[in-house]
């Protein structure tokens, strides 16, 4: 059965562990010495071979919902620099978007005088200011805020 095996997995270009032969039929395929006689018993149908077992997508699609969801992101996971992960122009584009737009709410509001928005501005410009509650916070303590 070793020979007929081999010679199976030869032509069906497989492992021999894969080849599969009919039990019933076995006194038949003992009989096959040659590559000719195997062959038509693998037309017959008497050996066949197993199919491969596949790998499946499930993990993998389950990780990309994950990351969808912004999981999966922390110091383990990285492998760039801060910059090379998020460009650090457009976090400050991003940023000074927010602050300018703040500062102009304030103004039409009403909150501040042209003069401490244009003081506000050059400093949010500058880059003082790390963020919008910062701004907040500076206006807060310095008394920038215009009483009614």
């Amino acid at each position: 059965m070793k020979l007929q095996k081999k010679l199976a997995a030869r032509i069906l270009k497989s492992s021999p562990n894969r080849i599969k032969l009919k039990t019933d039929e076995l006194p038949k395929i003992k009989e096959a010495i040659t590559k000719a006689d195997i062959k038509g018993l693998i037309n017959r149908g008497l050996i066949k071979s197993k199919q491969i077992k596949g790998k499946g997508n499930f993990h993998t699609r389950k990780i990309k919902i994950q990351k969808r969801k912004g999981r999966r992101k922390g110091i383990g996971s990285r492998k760039g620099k801060a910059g090379a992960r998020e460009n650090p122009k457009r976090k400050w584009i991003n940023k000074i978007r927010a602050q300018r737009t703040l500062l102009k709410t304030l103004k039409e509001k009403k909150y501040i005088t042209n003069d401490i928005f244009r003081k506000l501005y050059r400093k949010a410009k500058g880059g003082f200011f790390r963020s919008k509650k910062h701004i907040k916070l500076f206006i807060e303590e310095q008394g920038l805020v215009k009483k009614k």
